[in-house]
């Protein structure tokens, strides 16, 4: 709990050249995707706002930990092993306490463990690629993994996704969803992505390439890499399911 008064009155407006177009011809899954109609804001109801909602204690205590989460005892992932770390903020900078954040990924040779999965790249047996957190009372999150690896897709005849994490950004309820993805500083990918080639901006695109950040490394262990998310106003963070403004 806290003694701040909570944040009042009303957001900043939103900047709709800031999120891309729903119908991008090039990332051939928005044409079926894309709305064929005009747009229409619907407010949340009570029952939305109100629940159902989730609690602290359903979190397990190796959540946070993708490298030793599905791991047999003693063993752990195989890749790279990472920290990513950052803050969830409100338009006007302040963090967002309490948000419960799940995270999802392919392994270090790019494989998602999903019976879909078609990529030739082998499983890790010690690597489930998912997890999840919440935020403190700063708005700040932490969790470790692996970097995962990119992965060919079947959008064009030699199209890959760059190395990425998914994230889901929960509120007060299950209902207040928003979703994201963080790419990684230097990956020559992301320029080529049809995914991120569908964002015109290119400060939206930078606001979704996570830095990497020396200063919160383990020696010896584990690099850092650092990625707020921005919620509504006008530099907010793209989400794929608010393609609209959050």
């Amino acid at each position: 709990m806290s003694n701040q008064d909570p944040e009042t009155g009303s957001f900043f407006p939103r900047d709709r050249s800031w999120h891309p177009k729903a119908f991008t011809p090039d990332y051939k899954t928005s044409v079926v995707r894309s709305p064929q109609k005009a747009l229409i804001s619907f407010p949340n109801t009570i029952s939305e706002i109100t629940g159902p909602v989730f609690g602290h204690n359903i979190l397990g205590e190796l959540d946070h930990d993708l490298i030793r989460n599905f791991a047999s005892p003693g063993e752990s992932a195989i890749g790279e092993r990472i920290i990513v770390h950052g803050r969830v903020l409100d338009e006007r900078g302040r963090g967002v306490p309490g948000a419960l954040i799940e995270v999802w990924q392919a392994n270090a040779g790019g494989r998602y463990r999903h019976k879909n999965e078609g990529y030739v790249a082998p499983l890790d047996p010690n690597f489930g690629g998912c997890g999840r957190t919440i935020t403190n009372q700063d708005g700040a999150y932490e969790f470790r993994t692996v970097k995962p690896g990119p992965y060919p897709w079947p959008n064009g005849v030699n199209d890959w996704r760059p190395a990425h994490i998914h994230f889901s950004l929960f509120g007060a309820g299950f209902a207040q969803r928003l979703i994201t993805q963080m790419y990684f500083e230097g990956d020559p990918l992301i320029p080529l992505c049809p995914i991120v080639n569908a964002i015109s901006d290119e400060r939206a695109i930078e606001q979704l390439v996570a830095p990497l950040d020396m200063a919160n490394t383990v020696p010896m262990d584990a690099r850092a890499y650092k990625f707020d998310i921005v919620l509504r106003g006008r530099r907010s963070s793209l989400f794929e399911n608010k393609l609209e403004g959050n």
